[in-house]
C-alpha cells in the first residue's frame, strides 16, 4: 500500500500521472473518431447498415473501456492537469457523442434506411470538431492558449453540424410526406444531437481552462 502511494506521489511530481490521464482521454477521443469514420462509411454507401451496426458495437466498447480506465485513474491519482470534476464532465460529453453516433447507425438499420450522402457534410464537421479536441487535449500540458483555440474550433464545427441539419431538414420538408420521410426526420434529429453533444464537450474543456486561470 505504501509502495502504491509512493508511486502516485512520484508520478505526480514527474508529470507521469498527468500524461497518463491525458493519454486515456486521447484514447477515448480516438475511439469516438473511429465512430465518426464508421458513420461516414455508412453515409457514403461503403458499408451496409447492418454491418455498420455490428462494427459500431466494437467501437463503442473501445470508447467505454477508455472512459472506464480514465474514471479509475481519476479516483486514485493525487493531482490532475485540470479540475478532476471538469475532466470527468468532459469525458462524459465525449462519451455522449459516441453514444449518439452509435444510435445514428443503429437507428438507420432499425428503420430499414440506407446511408444518406447528404449527411456527409455534417459528419465531416463532427470529425473536424473531435479532431480539434484531440489536439487540444494533447496541448493541455504544453500550451493552454492552443487548448482554448481548439475548443473554439470544435464549437464552430458543432455550429456547422446544426446548419447542415437545418438545410437537410428544409430539403426533407419539401418532399412528399411518407414513412421514409418520418424515419429520415428522426435520423436527422439524431445527427443534430451529435452536434449538440460535441458543443457540450468543447464548452466543458473551455470552462475547465477558465477555472484554471487560462
Amino acid at each position: 500500500m505504501v509502495t502504491k502511494a509512493l508511486r502516485r506521489i512520484v508520478g505526480d511530481l514527474t508529470g507521469r500521472s498527468h500524461r497518463r490521464t491525458l493519454d486515456l482521454l486521447s484514447g477515448q477521443l480516438e475511439a469516438t473518431l473511429k465512430g465518426v469514420d464508421l458513420a461516414v462509411d455508412l453515409a457514403a454507401g461503403r458499408i451496409p447498415p447492418a454491418a455498420a451496426r455490428t462494427l459500431m458495437g466494437d467501437v463503442e466498447h473501445e470508447g467505454d473501456c477508455r472512459r472506464a480506465e480514465l474514471v479509475t485513474e481519476l479516483s486514485v491519482i493525487l493531482t490532475t492537469p485540470i479540475d478532476r470534476e471538469d475532466l470527468y464532465r468532459f469525458s462524459r460529453s465525449v462519451d455522449d457523442v459516441l453514444d449518439n453516433l452509435r444510435d445514428l447507425v443503429r437507428e438507420t438499420d432499425l428503420f430499414g434506411m440506407p446511408g444518406d450522402p447528404a449527411d456527409l457534410p455534417a459528419l465531416g464537421a463532427v470529425r473536424d470538431g473531435l479532431d480539434a479536441l484531440r489536439v487540444a487535449v494533447a496541448d493541455l500540458l504544453v500550451d493552454p492558449r492552443r487548448v482554448q483555440e481548439g475548443a473554439m474550433t470544435a464549437r464552430k464545427a458543432a455550429g456547422r453540424v446544426r446548419r447542415e441539419y437545418q438545410l437537410s431538414l428544409a430539403a426533407l420538408f419539401r418532399q412528399e410526406l411518407g414513412t421514409d420521410t418520418l424515419s429520415r426526420r428522426e435520423l436527422l434529429r439524431r445527427l443534430d444531437v451529435i452536434g449538440l453533444r460535441l458543443n457540450s464537450a468543447a464548452a466543458d474543456l473551455s470552462d475547465a481552462l477558465l477555472k484554471r486561470g487560462h
